[in-house]
């Protein structure tokens, strides 16, 4: 009851007119620059952010959650239309809706990732009312080294799970934290790797680092592949679902956010592993398998629903834990640390208008992605024609503004120039950008926290394993460290008795 109590004062909050028309501001920004090719929900709430630096707290949060959803279906527009997802989790949606736009049903598979993402995300959002209470009450008794067990199995759960290798992920997350490194120690008041320079005495802005990542390294990764031919948008008109098509689609919708907010709410790496388990688990219950991979709607409905309810899963350890397990929670709370809020236990309390007031806002944006966004889908469509030079000069512009906006510093803008090009290296050699970032915001609060569990047991190393919720939390880390290999030994093929072996296949040298 108490929660139903806040709710209703975070749409007394949310719902007035200044309040609601950032909302719809924050949904159409995400929606425009989200539909772009190559830009994610991350990259579009990394690029608008500093447009925010104007407003008070709960404006600007407000208008991250139009940003946050609307970036989430430009992202599926992208890949339905143009077959490029603008991040991971829009990957499955192009398995399916891409083929339906090429056979003149483009419009269908909008309308369907459009519904998809709205009920995903108000089912989720409900989710994160009911349990995001519960989970701050209970995490107020967690002690440091909990904390560090906790900050520790983010780490291994994000680097595992993304990227072509563990080696890759890994390599990524050491580059975030070296970063994260930069700056004044807290408890000595000693330089590291300042290298002798007083602008980096204060460390490196997480915006800075955000921006840099992916507006400049993707823009110069673009611009390095520009002589390839652009892939042409395929033109829709109002999307619309048919009765048929509302038959197939309603049932993936309820069970997509089944799957996604468990999987958002815990550090399991974002929406990529639900959107793929749902796709199969669509597949397996569908009754036109044969149209899977060829233009079936349930591959666009499962999916989207599933990546909506993902999302309002992960506010759930990001406003009670702060702990961000995707790129566009890392990125907002780089937001809240701007404003000198720090989500965690006592968020709920301390800043209870705020939260209630961004919860509630949620529910807002995703009734105004469908009403705004289902008639504006052949503008959208429009905006992929726009020739990727200019596209991307005019990111690389907008973040430039925005890093320089952070502390009104030039030197803020070399060091966003010098991580640009670390981002470019990193996408030519497959190294996922996700691990950095979450290494650059939660390297220094992890190290704050070992140091206060190993100062609390007088410098010995039990003090990290010395409660029960520890020791719990690092034998999932092992159980994620030892997974591959674990099912390797179980899925190890064993030839049926008295069959004949297999010859062996010469080998051919790539």
């Amino acid at each position: 009851m108490d929660s139903f109590t806040n709710l209703l004062e975070g749409f007394a909050t949310a719902l007035t007119p200044t309040h609601l028309a950032l909302a719809a501001l924050g949904v159409l920004l995400g929606t425009a620059i989200g539909v772009l090719p190559g830009i994610g929900p991350a990259m579009a709430v990394a690029l608008l952010l500093p447009v925010t630096y104007g407003l008070e707290p709960t404006g600007a949060f407000i208008m991250f959650a139009g940003i946050y959803y609307g970036g989430m279906f430009g992202g599926s527009t992208t890949s339905i239309l143009l077959n490029t997802p603008g991040e991971s989790a829009a990957v499955v949606a192009a398995i399916d809706g891409n083929p339906m736009a090429r056979k003149g049903r483009g419009s269908q598979a909008l309308a369907a990732a459009a519904i998809g993402h709205f009920v995903g995300g108000v089912i989720g959002t409900t989710l994160l009312v009911l349990l995001a209470p519960t989970v701050a009450k209970f995490a107020v008794d967690i002690g440091a080294p909990d904390f560090f067990a906790i900050m520790v199995l983010a780490f291994i759960a994000v680097t595992s799970v993304l990227g072509a290798s563990r080696v890759r992920g890994f390599a990524s997350l050491l580059i975030g934290l070296t970063i994260g490194l930069v700056g004044l120690d807290e408890m000595t008041g000693q330089q590291r790797l300042t290298f002798g320079s007083l602008h980096l005495a204060d460390g490196i802005d997480v915006v800075v680092v955000a921006v840099a990542l992916f507006a400049v390294g993707e823009s110069l990764w673009v611009a390095a592949h520009l002589r390839r031919k652009p892939a042409a948008a395929i033109p829709v008109g109002r999307a619309f679902l048919g009765r048929e098509d509302f038959r197939r689609s309603w049932k993936p919708w309820l069970r997509g956010p089944v799957i996604g907010f468990p999987f958002g709410a815990i550090p399991a790496g974002g929406a990529e592993i639900p959107t793929f388990l749902s796709y199969v688990t669509e597949k397996r219950l569908s009754k036109h398998r044969d149209e899977f991979g060829k233009g079936a709607i349930e591959g666009v409905a499962g999916p989207e629903a599933t990546a909506s309810a993902s999302a309002a899963g992960t506010l759930v350890s990001m406003l009670t834990l702060g702990l961000p397990t995707t790129a566009v929670a890392a990125v907002m709370l780089a937001a809240f640390q701007q404003y000198g809020i720090q989500p965690g236990p006592l968020l709920f309390e301390r800043e209870s208008a705020l939260v209630w007031g961004l919860i509630a806002s949620l529910f807002i944006g995703l009734c105004l992605l469908l009403v705004l966004n289902l008639p504006l889908a052949p503008v959208w469509a429009k905006l992929l024609r726009i020739p990727r030079p200019y596209l991307y000069a005019g990111i690389l512009f907008f973040a430039s503004v925005g890093a320089y906006a952070v502390n009104a510093d030039v030197f803020d803008l070399l060091v966003m120039f010098v991580i640009g090009v670390l981002g470019f290296v990193m996408r030519r050699y497959g190294l996922p950008v996700l691990p950095a970032i979450i290494g650059v915001i939660l390297g220094p609060a992890a190290e704050q926290q070992m140091r206060r569990a190993l100062q609390l047991s007088d410098g010995s190393l039990t003090g990290l394993v010395n409660t029960p919720f520890a020791l719990v939390v690092y034998g999932i880390v092992v159980v994620l460290l030892a997974w591959p290999l674990l099912r390797r030994l179980l899925r190890k093929p064993t030839p049926p008795t008295g069959a004949a072996p297999e010859p062996e296949r010469p080998k051919v040298d790539a």
